[in-house]
Parts: C-alpha cells; sequence; structure tokens
C-alpha cells in the first residue's frame, strides 16, 4: 500500500517578530542628516550669542550710566568692535553721519560737541545715546 504524501509534513510555524535593531540603512541617513542639522544650528546660535556680546554688555553698561560722555564712548566701543577704529576717529561731522546711520537716530554737531563742555548733563541727550545704543546696526555697509 501506497503511504499519504500528506503524513510527511509538520504544522505551520509562525515566524517570529522582526527585530526594530540593527535599523535600515535609510534610518542611518536620517539620524546622521539630522544630527548634522542640530550641530550646524548649535553652531550657529553659539556662533550669533557670541557676536551679539558685545552690543548686550553695552546695554547693560548703559542702564547704569548717566554720563552722555560715557554713554557717547560706550557707542564709539560698539562701532570700533563691530565695524572699524577709523570711523570711531573720524571728524565731528562724519562721526554724525555714521552714528545717524548706526543707530537710526539724527545727531548733529551741536550735540556731540556739547559733550565736552563743562556744564550740567543733558538728560535728553543721555536718553538719545541710550537708544542709540539699543538701536546700534550690527551689520550694516557704512559708507559715509
Amino acid at each position: 500500500m501506497q503511504s499519504n504524501p500528506l503524513d510527511g509534513l509538520h504544522d505551520i510555524i509562525a515566524p517570529s517578530q522582526v527585530s526594530w535593531w540593527p535599523l535600515a540603512p535609510a534610518w542611518w541617513v536620517i539620524i546622521a542628516l539630522l544630527f548634522i542639522v542640530i550641530c550646524a544650528a548649535a553652531f550657529w546660535f553659539y556662533k550669533n550669542h557670541k557676536f551679539k556680546k558685545p552690543k548686550r554688555y553695552a546695554i547693560d553698561l548703559s542702564k547704569t550710566e548717566q554720563n552722555p560722555l560715557t554713554l557717547h564712548i560706550i557707542l564709539k566701543r560698539l562701532v570700533i568692535e563691530y565695524y572699524d577704529k577709523r570711523l570711531a576717529a573720524q571728524s565731528t561731522t562724519n562721526w554724525c553721519n555714521t552714528l545717524n546711520a548706526l543707530t537710526g537716530l539724527s545727531f548733529s554737531e551741536q550735540e556731540i560737541l556739547s559733550l565736552y563742555n563743562t556744564e550740567q548733563a543733558n538728560k535728553e541727550l543721555t536718553d538719545k545715546f541710550r537708544q542709540g545704543i539699543k538701536q546700534f546696526k550690527l551689520k550694516e555697509s557704512v559708507h559715509v
């Protein structure tokens, strides 16, 4: 007698669950790209924070300072830090034009010259210099 060929078959064994590890190569590419983007963003924020540090320090100094001459010197230091020391050493007319371009305010020669008088400090000029420090433009092309 012939034996049944189905008697030699075994029961179906279900495959085990597919593991999520190791990751597919596409996931490694995505992880690497995300890592690069995060590192680039962190580096950009660090450089930006470091670049703006002198301006933050000048704003902090201007909050406590009451003398307009000292505030004027702080503005000159900002110009030297962010642009060029030759811009801070200009004649009064050119210096006023530079201040006007970089702060968005209008400084006159009379106001700058009044700083060197021995009279009482001018409250309006002090406030104007404070505002100029706050509004100081960091990345501006200066053609004075």
